[in-house]
């Protein structure tokens, strides 16, 4: 069982603020799953990866596409305190899921 993070690569995010928007995404997904898949994904040690996506349309594919798989899937928008806009679309997670699953979904994206 595992977590996919998609962060945009085209938003030139330093290494730090791509770090806390990982990070957001990652706990926002595992809060949306329920209790019986938080606890597996926590038992096997948090399993995730970070993928590149080029832009915030194939966030919104790949949450649609997560969710028609009925897995937990959250788009983060940035608060704008630092190096970008308001609202600003930033990162996609999806899951904790099966990782046969996960990965039949995000097979085409490349890791960051």
């Amino acid at each position: 069982m595992k977590q996919a993070i998609l962060a945009r690569s085209d938003l030139g995010m330093t290494p730090g603020k791509l770090a806390a928007q990982v990070a957001h995404a990652s706990l926002s997904a595992y809060l949306k799953s329920d209790s019986k898949t938080q606890k597996i994904w926590k038992r096997d040690g948090q399993t995730k990866i970070v993928l590149k996506a080029p832009n915030q349309n194939v966030l919104f594919e790949f949450k649609k596409i997560a969710e028609e798989n009925k897995i937990p899937a959250v788009i983060i928008k940035d608060a704008g305190r630092t190096q970008l806009e308001p609202g600003t679309i930033t990162t996609l997670g999806i899951g904790p899921a099966e990782d046969s699953l996960l990965d039949e979904i995000v097979c085409d994206l490349s890791l960051y």
